[in-house]
């Protein structure tokens, strides 16, 4: 699967990229990423990206120019495009099912947004789909992008070592909140670990561990349960 990231701040990006999962995902070849800087994408000398926006405000403007000659580039060196997004606090809120959907894709294209914004005309225009992290402003869309890259790669085969944890992940088991995990030493400070998963009865585990899952979305994650 492909990726290409779009930054004012390549090396924001660069750097996470070379450490856990997804690295190891790149070295493999089971994932190809980009990262690139969009002032490569000016043709003034002094490679602004940016400018006032129309009707006065705060703030600076992303460009259309360098956004859509970036897009126009990778597509010429790196193949067709599936799947443009835009990182913007007002977009679609990334869940589960929205990493599941764009893991099916082929190749990937995230523009990371910054300032006050980026020119509608991208949004319009250029972007498949916009999509926001939560209910909250950050200073650009880098970290964005990297939390889209890492949920959507750890949905492609191989990414993961172990698919059944995938597949056991909160949110992907029955879309609930996952259930309390306890390892070695069975007694730590006076607290026992739960005399059910030291038992070897496998159903009554499995029992329990869905029970436990149950109690822990209605505690916090209500709205994730079906109206009873």
């Amino acid at each position: 699967m492909k990726f290409d990231i779009v930054t004012i701040f390549p090396q924001m990006v660069e750097a996470p990229l070379k450490e856990g999962i997804v690295a190891r995902a790149i070295a493999k070849g089971l994932l190809d990423v980009c990262v690139h800087d969009l002032r490569d994408f000016t043709t003034d000398r002094h490679r602004v990206v940016d400018d006032m926006p129309f009707g006065g405000g705060p703030g600076m403007v992303l460009k259309p120019e360098p956004i859509f000659a970036a897009v126009d580039r990778i597509r010429e060196a790196r193949g067709g495009v599936d799947g443009i997004i835009l990182t913007s606090p007002d977009g679609e809120r990334l869940t589960h099912g929205v990493a599941q959907r764009l893991s099916a894709r082929e190749h990937l294209v995230i523009l990371c947004g910054r300032y006050e914004g980026v020119d509608e005309r991208v949004r319009e225009h250029l972007a498949t789909e916009t999509i926001s992290i939560g209910d909250y402003v950050l200073s650009g869309g880098e970290l964005p992008a990297l939390v889209i890259v890492d949920a959507v790669a750890r949905l492609v085969p191989g990414v993961v070592g172990d698919d059944a944890s995938v597949r056991g992940d909160t949110f992907a088991r029955d879309g609930l909140l996952d259930f309390p995990q306890y390892t070695r030493p069975a007694e730590f400070r006076g607290f026992a670990v739960p005399p059910v998963l030291l038992s070897g009865h496998h159903a009554e585990i499995e029992k329990w561990r869905r029970d436990q899952a149950l109690a822990r979305t209605r505690r916090h994650r209500p709205d994730l349960l079906p109206d009873e």
